[in-house]
């Protein structure tokens, strides 16, 4: 049997796997304090978060197929199920999804990545720091860390391979496995820095208001920013400790660079009008909460403007098949988590886990749920499923406990983000630079994990004083 077929077959079972335990689930005497109709959206919705982790179905079949059995079966009213679809901020996802292509388009990703190697890239660890500084000056324009890393790929690829640091000649450990992985950790933190640099942040902020947790762009940013700022220096230094590049040093870094923008040209009338549509477009998001300002609105007036000076265009618009794609299972998946919380699932489930903290402080409930949060991303691919599945059961435990709801949510939020590279599959933003070769799935949940640890130190500790100093 071919490889090809083997997978298949292994693919088969799981999904006979994930049908037998929906069915398992779905027939089961209902749990004492739950409704028929809320056990039953459970069974559905945990089906098909479990055929995602265990690689049975892709997100988009796994939520295509809930939202058909969940209408067919009565178990939400058609307006119930499709509600997700006419939610502003899941608009706001896809419409920044086609924007990023504008910045990728236009250049203006590469060149700023560029110039910050040019100034800044001499050394290994100054050439780390300078993909960090890339990604996170682009990231509030890219609500796909995916998309995102596709970027920075190309440009550490670039800089590896001219470097004479190759998987091939077996000198990847030379300089490109730790630039590797020092973006994929650099990822973790811009993610987490700006409400739309991944998509699962502003769809938890929109399930938080169903607990009466409200956060905006600023909330969100500022509470960010110290922990972000601190982990933005001590990360790539960790990672140049435990995993270390054979070239300490990097002065053809600047050349390259240098040639990359000079083979550019003077900026394009294109980068300046997508730089401008950015700048506004963050302040506007910024302000939003203080002025009334809907951010999916400002989203589509950002990409009118770039459909106006054509650097977004309609055969652009026919090539992003993944940003309709993000639409229907997200906007899907939201439905669901958003009904298991109204038909009192979340309450239950909530009360259940309140029970193994009970008698314990606020503080320790929360440090207990923050870790007890990271490390269940173990047994997850997606961390928007992981988001969907769990933050309002934590949160709802959380709040019960006395826990402060901004600190709460945000810190489960920031953890979606920071602990990305727990695990190879993490993220899907892992997945290109496992492909590459320079790194290896082993050599992940090592670094991986040890990186995972001193970003929930630092947002446990600093994280933490700074949120309650600001609120």
């Amino acid at each position: 049997m071919s490889t090809h077929k083997k997978e298949k077959f292994k693919q088969h079972i799981l999904q006979l796997f994930v049908l037998l335990f929906g069915l398992s689930l779905w027939y089961m005497p209902i749990p004492q304090g739950l409704e028929a109709q809320a056990w039953q959206l459970f069974a559905i919705f945990i089906s098909a978060i479990v055929a995602v982790i265990s690689g049975a179905l892709a997100i988009l079949p796994a939520s295509i197929f809930a939202l058909g059995v969940t209408v067919l079966s009565g178990t939400l009213k058609p307006e119930e199920a499709y509600s997700g679809f006419s939610e502003g901020f899941i608009l706001l996802i896809i419409v920044a999804f086609l924007i990023a292509r504008g910045v990728i388009k236009s250049g203006l990703g590469k060149r700023i990545a560029f110039l910050i190697i040019k100034k800044f890239g001499k050394s290994t660890l100054g050439l780390a720091y300078s993909v960090i500084a890339a990604d996170m000056l682009i990231s509030p324009a890219f609500p796909s860390n995916t998309a995102r890393s596709g970027v920075l790929f190309s440009l550490v690829n670039a800089l590896a391979a001219d470097s004479n640091s190759k998987v091939a000649d077996g000198t990847r450990k030379k300089l490109g496995a730790f630039l590797m992985m020092s973006s994929m950790a650099g990822l973790t933190l811009s993610s987490t820095l700006w409400l739309t640099a991944m998509a699962a942040n502003p769809a938890g902020a929109k399930m938080a208001e169903a607990f009466g947790v409200q956060i905006d762009y600023g909330t969100w940013v500022i509470g960010a920013v110290a922990p972000v700022a601190v982990l933005f220096f001590l990360v790539p230094w960790v990672i140049y400790k435990i995993y270390p590049p054979e070239v300490k040093e990097t002065p053809d870094a600047p050349l390259i660079a240098k040639a990359a923008l000079e083979k550019m040209g003077n900026v394009h009338k294109n980068e300046w009008i997508m730089g401008a549509v950015f700048i506004i477009m963050v302040f506007l998001w910024v302000m939003s909460g203080s002025c009334g300002l809907d951010k999916t609105a400002v989203a589509f007036l950002g990409l009118g403007i770039l459909m106006l000076t054509n650097i977004f265009t309609l055969e652009d618009m026919r090539e992003e098949g993944n940003a309709l794609g993000t639409l229907v299972w997200f906007a899907i998946l939201f439905s669901m988590s958003l009904y298991l919380n109204k038909l009192g699932f979340m309450s239950w489930l909530g009360e259940h886990i309140s029970t193994f903290v009970s008698g314990y402080s606020w503080g320790i409930v929360y440090v207990l749920l923050v870790i007890a949060y990271v490390l269940i991303h173990y047994f997850f691919v997606s961390q928007t499923a992981h988001m969907l599945a769990l933050f309002g059961v934590f949160l709802e435990v959380g709040l019960q406990a006395g826990v402060p709801g901004v600190l709460m949510a945000l810190m489960l939020l920031y953890a979606t983000n920071f602990n990305a590279l727990i695990t190879p599959q993490g993220s899907s933003a892992n997945v290109i630079y496992i492909g590459s070769g320079y790194v290896e799935a082993g050599e992940i949940y090592k670094v991986g994990g040890i990186v995972t640890l001193v970003n929930l130190l630092i947002f446990l500790t600093l994280g933490t004083a700074w949120i309650l100093f600001m609120m």
